[in-house]
């Protein structure tokens, strides 16, 4: 696909995720409006390119939509011998505050209680995500047929169950939350794979969280964490969209006043959790470690550790004990850190895995790593993270770094 192409391909998936949650709201399914938005999406794809982006892509895209839609109403009334299904009107140019609240009741409606949490988190990354089954089963290190199943049962769930599709009232939202937190902190995360219109996504979403909850330690913290980590954008890709690494990031061109707002948040946080930490509290104040040093070489990692101990407390996870030695090889060296990083299991099939063992087999000169690197791009590993990591690791892997 030409860079053109490309850059059409980003906007009809970026646009395209607004647009089903607006269609789920019309049709109250959310089979039919991923089918129709899907079909709309080819249409786009085909088109567009051709005759070029229209005014109003979003528009564009909820009409032709809608228009697919009611086509398989009518299709289907007719098979079964009703009348017609008369279906909504839709304004093809919703004001933004609408687009949000359409993404958050799509959210809620995907994380209802009669659920269980790994389908909720599934379903709105499915969906809002606009994640594969294949890239949604890496992510929550599942097989894909059982993803697809998951999926399956999920969709036909919220159907048979008439789960509304809306905010919950405010005693419902308790029930809710955790799948509701997960899900937006993974839609942002999915931000740093390439599709950074997720990342503004994200934080949109963690902020109508807490207007929603303001006192709820996870909103508070959740808020807190992506915030605290976005602050890092505009250092974190080079123009060509490949990675910079914690270490070598500008630290001038960080936004101040994001980390100011997520520093607070942290506080805020502790304050409602004196007892019993809160996960996302504690993964905020991880962050807000890196984002408070002066430079990488200045970073406290005994304080990060620490957090880490204290996060290992709540959720005690493969992929956090990951992370704790990442930090543990910044402060004891790349052989301390590979030590733990070989002792945990159930991370086979994490291109992270794999790809953190690929840069301290590279720290340590060993031979291995390349054939590290190599599982993490057989495993998912982002484009962009492969290729500054080929980079560094080449096949002789016999070069130190310091």
């Amino acid at each position: 696909m030409t860079g053109a192409g490309d850059a059409v391909a980003r906007l009809v998936r970026d646009e395209g995720t607004r647009v089903l949650a607006t269609l789920v709201r019309v049709t109250g399914s959310v089979d039919l409006a991923e089918d129709a938005v899907q079909d709309a999406v080819v249409r786009a794809l085909e088109t567009w390119p051709r005759d070029g982006v229209p005014a109003n892509p979003r528009g564009w895209l909820l009409v032709a939509a809608r228009h697919r839609a009611v086509d398989v109403l009518r299709r289907e009334a007719k098979r079964l011998g009703k009348e017609a299904v008369a279906m909504p009107a839709v304004d093809p140019s919703p004001d933004p505050p609408s687009v949000r609240d359409d993404l958050l009741r799509l959210v809620f409606t995907c994380c209802h209680p009669a659920l269980s949490l790994d389908a909720q988190v599934a379903l709105a990354l499915r969906t809002l995500g606009g994640l594969s089954t294949a890239d949604v089963a890496r992510g929550l290190l599942v097989p894909e047929a059982t993803m697809a199943k998951r999926l399956t049962r999920a969709k036909q769930k919220i159907a048979t169950a008439c789960i509304p599709y809306r905010v919950p009232s405010a005693d419902e939202l308790p029930a809710r939350l955790a799948g509701v937190a997960s899900t937006i902190y993974l839609i942002f995360n999915e931000g740093y794979t390439g599709r950074l219109s997720l990342l503004a996504e994200g934080v949109r979403l963690a902020r109508l969280l807490v207007s929603l909850m303001p006192d709820e330690p996870t909103a508070l913290g959740l808020l807190a964490l992506v915030l605290l980590q976005d602050a890092r954008r505009a250092a974190r890709f080079r123009p060509d969209g490949s990675p910079v690494l914690l270490a070598s990031q500008d630290r001038s061109s960080w936004d101040f006043a994001l980390i100011k707002e997520g520093v607070e948040l942290v506080g805020q946080g502790l304050r409602r959790t004196p007892s019993t930490p809160n996960a996302y509290v504690v993964q905020a104040a991880i962050a807000a470690c890196h984002d408070l040093a002066p430079s990488y070489a200045e970073t406290n990692w005994n304080a990060v550790i620490s957090w880490y101990d204290v996060l290992l407390t709540v959720t005690d996870t493969p992929v956090v004990r990951l992370n704790r030695a990442a930090a543990v090889a910044e402060r004891d060296g790349p052989a301390a850190g590979l030590a733990l990083v070989d002792a945990l299991t159930g991370l086979e099939d994490y291109p992270w895995w794999h790809a953190s063992r690929a840069e301290l087999l590279h720290r340590l000169g060993s031979a291995s790593a390349f054939e590290a690197l190599e599982r993490a791009q057989e495993s998912g590993l982002p484009a962009a993270h492969v290729a500054h990591l080929r980079a560094r690791v080449r096949p002789c892997g016999s070069r130190r770094v310091n």
